[in-house]
């Protein structure tokens, strides 16, 4: 039932801006203290049976190495169920479990983890392709040192009729091949009915193999036991931990990995989220303007209008962990290119992402420029996942597909002047973020904004823009009518400032694409003025790249080992 509220700063601004029906706001709901979020990541039935499984197989390996009769009592058992299985060989089964044995072997592991590294690469699902190669290594790594350090020799007392190498607990080609199967299961087939059938298919497997070896000799029981315990239940436990299936879904569309997708379970958790802590209700739910966007997942989002059947679209921007990463190493690498601008300090989490776009989205409202009113923000998953709600300019264009007349011209230019009269840069002028309706221009995407930024990033905003205006105008009219609101000195400091990274890549590759020089013809009007550069050169930037440099030849040397470790090379 809706409740009768006064329009915020939101609904006053988006009024104004017209085409937008009042919002039906619906009472809000408080989370109570123990209730889980609206996406919350668990790790299941299956996580927890093999997170206690690891959790016992580790206590017993302690007391098989401390408590001797604990030991003595395990092999007697081991030898028992051996000799058993001796006093069954026959040729034809000898030659059976030989077979099976082959399916644990190293070329065929190497085969098949290279196959779901390939596949993962090819579709671009990096968390995906992380996960598994890094599982992959902890089972090698963490596997052979157990080995090494139990030391314990092949089984006695039976005659061994199968090749072996190397100590026996755990059953390393048993470890490998249980974590590979498994592996494939959780990176390649999407949740459901056929990844079960595909995961119980992989048991039979195993068990298969695990019963060969048993069968040939070559491995204890308990061999086996601790090898698919250890393999199934890290490989397990890291997907369950750091790809969870409700917020990392396995797909086969193609697209920038920062796009996350909105469907199932997320896409249920945002519509309960925004319903809950915003008080809107959610009819649909699209990404919008990807092609733009690499820093989060941009969506148009139906909400339920006042009146029955009135609607309004909203913009939304759905923030997770991994563009946290990619804005942290943006930032980084920015420091060893051109040394530590002033603002190049990264976000320590999402949480402070949002919240910082959501500010921006306000303090551009209250000095005047014109820019998407904020609805708010809500928590998804806390510390890993929120969506900010703002302003959709219904029926705007981008301004690549608007004629550059002198209004468009003039109000585009306002846009900047209204930014250095209020002491902001918005630092992504481009022409995916330059929206035109009824030939008035709109800045949107202020999250890379800043208050009180240096002269150089303010000079830079504005030869932006002037870009974009003369990419597809006419230069010489732009700059005319910018001298009514900048000075020949302005213009001439503006075009000085600006070289390469200084312009966002989709502006520089619009430039390139139509092969003009408008820059330079903007700097052939404009009066000459000294080179400021954007290179910052200190002791931290060459010791940030040394050090870079000498991880990055330490970590190649160690990944190296490690995949040969792990049968990957």
């Amino acid at each position: 039932m809706g409740v009768d509220v006064p329009a915020g700063p939101a609904q006053a601004v988006a009024h104004e801006h017209g085409g937008h029906a009042p919002l039906r706001t619906e009472r809000k709901r408080r989370r109570p203290s123990g209730e889980p979020p609206p996406l919350p990541r668990h790790l299941r039935r299956s996580g927890k049976f093999w997170l206690w499984s690891l959790i016992g197989m580790l206590a017993l390996f302690v007391l098989l190495g401390f408590v001797k009769p604990t030991d003595f009592a395990m092999e007697h058992l081991d030898i028992w169920v051996l000799q058993r299985f001796e006093d069954l060989r026959t040729p034809w089964l000898t030659r059976l479990a030989r077979g099976v044995n082959t399916l644990a072997s190293a070329n065929m592991n190497l085969a098949l983890r290279w196959a779901t590294i390939i596949v993962l690469v090819a579709f671009r699902r990096w968390r995906h392709l992380a996960v598994f190669v890094g599982a992959v290594l902890v089972v090698g790594w963490f596997g052979t040192t157990l080995t090494e350090i139990l030391g314990r020799a092949r089984p006695f007392d039976i005659t061994i009729i199968g090749t072996w190498q190397g100590f026996s607990s755990p059953s390393a080609p048993v470890m490998s091949l249980s974590a590979t199967l498994v592996g494939m299961g959780f990176a390649l087939i999407p949740d459901g009915l056929w990844r079960a059938r595909y995961l119980w298919a992989s048991d039979v497997l195993i068990a298969l193999v695990g019963l060969s070896r048993i069968y040939l000799g070559v491995d204890h029981p308990s061999d086996v036991v601790f090898g698919v315990v250890f393999g199934m239940g890290t490989m397990v436990l890291a997907f369950r931990f750091f790809c969870p299936e409700e917020a990392f879904p396995v797909t086969y569309h193609r697209g920038k990995t920062a796009h996350l997708d909105v469907g199932g379970a997320r896409g249920e958790a945002i519509k309960r989220a925004v319903a809950d802590q915003l008080g809107l209700r959610i009819l649909d739910m699209k990404p919008f303007g990807t092609s733009a966007s690499g820093g989060s997942t941009p969506l148009r989002v139906t909400i339920a209008g006042e009146e029955d059947g009135d609607v309004t679209y909203l913009f939304a921007k759905l923030y997770a962990s991994n563009h946290l990463r990619a804005d942290r190493n943006y930032k980084f690498a920015r420091t060893i290119l051109y040394g530590r601008l002033e603002d190049e300090q990264p976000f320590s989490s999402v949480r402070q992402l949002v919240q910082y776009e959501d500010y921006m989205l306000r303090f551009f409202s209250d000095a005047g420029v014109p820019a998407p009113a904020s609805y708010g923000f809500v928590e998804i998953t806390p510390e890993r996942e929120y969506v900010i709600l703002m302003e959709f300019f219904d029926g705007s264009k981008e301004i690549s597909d608007v004629p550059i007349d002198d209004r468009v011209t003039d109000t585009a230019l306002s846009v900047v002047r209204k930014l250095w009269d209020a002491g902001i840069a918005h630092r992504d002028v481009k022409p995916g973020n330059i929206l035109v309706r009824d030939d008035e221009a709109f800045l949107i995407d202020v999250a890379f904004a800043e208050i009180r930024p240096s002269p150089w990033r303010q000079a830079v905003d504005l030869a932006n823009m002037m870009l974009v205006l003369g990419m597809y105008g006419e230069p010489k009219r732009v700059y005319d009518r910018a001298l009514r609101l900048f000075t020949p000195e302005e213009l001439g400091e503006a075009f000085s400032a600006t070289r390469g990274v200084a312009s966002p890549s989709q502006l520089r590759g619009e430039l390139k694409r139509i092969g003009r020089d408008v820059l330079g013809e903007y700097r052939a009007m404009a009066p000459a003025y000294p080179t400021v550069s954007i290179q910052r050169w200190s002791i931290r930037r060459i010791a940030v790249t040394l050090w870079t440099l000498f991880l990055i030849v330490l970590g190649i040397v160690l990944a190296l080992s490690n995949l040969q470790g792990a049968g990957l090379l």
